[in-house]
């Protein structure tokens, strides 16, 4: 599987389709126009620098710190790293 990955994410999943399923389609909303991807994934590339030295097919989570959004704002595992533009909500 080849596709272009970004040298500063430390972690790519290869994925393929499997379907496509409405957002909350059991509510009988007719007006929600959210969807659910699901995937299958094929194939998962770490970098080395986040691999445990005791098993190569696992994460050392003391050595990735990933980033997460969480209400507009970005954090590693603890505080808050830096605000976020993506998502701005007045």
């Amino acid at each position: 599987m080849k596709a272009p990955r970004d040298l500063e994410c430390p972690v790519h999943l290869g994925a393929a389709f499997v379907a496509i399923h409405p957002f909350a389609a059991e509510t009988g909303i007719g007006n929600i126009r959210s969807v659910t991807l699901e995937l299958k994934i094929l194939r998962v590339h770490l970098d080395d620098s986040i691999v445990s030295d005791e098993n190569p097919d696992h994460v050392d989570p003391d050595k990735w710190r990933p980033l997460i959004m969480s209400f507009q704002q970005f954090y590693g595992l603890g505080a808050q790293v830096h605000s976020s533009k993506l998502a701005c909500v007045p």
